[in-house]
């Protein structure tokens, strides 16, 4: 749940691993969501199986949330577990872990979005959720310095979108397409959120499709996980 403190001048964008930036290309980018470090661990699982020399091999895609709550801390989350056939090629492989970033990171979105934990955060579909999970994605299999392509705006730009526009939490997105904020102080458009396109270094890469085949094989398409950890 991003709130008006988390927000970060984009002069820092290429260095953060936290807080929130608003950039003209993406709209408002989470800079947790887009670590890419999930992808990172996704991917070492799959040369793992491709160095075993088994036939197929198992991989798990997650994403989680914990909160404080009654003296302990629950930990919420879900999760997709795929079966590989060996003899992957890295194209295949960046393909399969796209579909089961976006598959889960709207599963995961789904839920924070159920009323039962409507008390704790407003993040289910929050508008820069699942855009900060596609840039985090092709961050982490293309790394560099993202920042020129992405365009991100000076904490006073970014503070002025929020106060003006409110919360980017309330502003719902379902998609993978950025929601733009318009410069409240640009008298030349309508200061009106709207939604965008991708750029085309975000759209190279086409999802998984092909589950017939045997070379994919679902076990488990929509996990939910729990955990009950006491505080200290």
């Amino acid at each position: 749940m991003s709130t008006r403190s988390d927000i970060k001048d984009g002069a820092q964008f290429d260095m953060l691993d936290r807080g929130i930036v608003y950039t003209e290309v993406l709209g408002w980018i989470d800079m947790g969501h887009a670590r890419g470090n999930d992808v990172l661990a996704l991917r070492n699982q799959f040369i793992a199986g491709e160095r075993s020399g088994m036939p197929s091999y198992t991989v798990m895609y997650r994403q989680d949330m914990s909160f404080a709550k009654f003296n302990s801390r629950l930990g919420v989350g879900k999760f997709s577990r795929w079966e590989i056939k060996h003899g992957r090629s890295t194209e295949d492989i960046n393909r399969i872990m796209l579909a089961m970033m976006m598959c889960t990171a709207s599963s995961f979105e789904g839920l924070q979005s159920l009323r039962a934990f409507s008390w704790y955060t407003d993040s289910g579909f929050s508008g820069e959720d699942l855009v900060s999970d596609l840039f985090g994605f092709y961050r982490a299999i293309i790394p560099g310095r993202y920042g020129a392509h992405l365009r991100p705006v000076n904490y006073i730009a970014a503070t002025r979108r929020w106060d003006y526009y409110g919360a980017v939490g309330s502003y719902k997105n379902r998609g993978f397409h950025p929601i733009l904020f318009p410069d409240p102080d640009d008298p030349c458009v309508m200061h009106r959120p709207y939604i965008s396109i991708l750029p085309r270094f975000l759209t190279w890469l086409r999802p998984w499709d092909d589950f017939m085949s045997g070379i994919v094989k679902v076990i488990t398409s929509d996990g939910t996980s729990f955990a009950l950890m006491g505080v200290k």
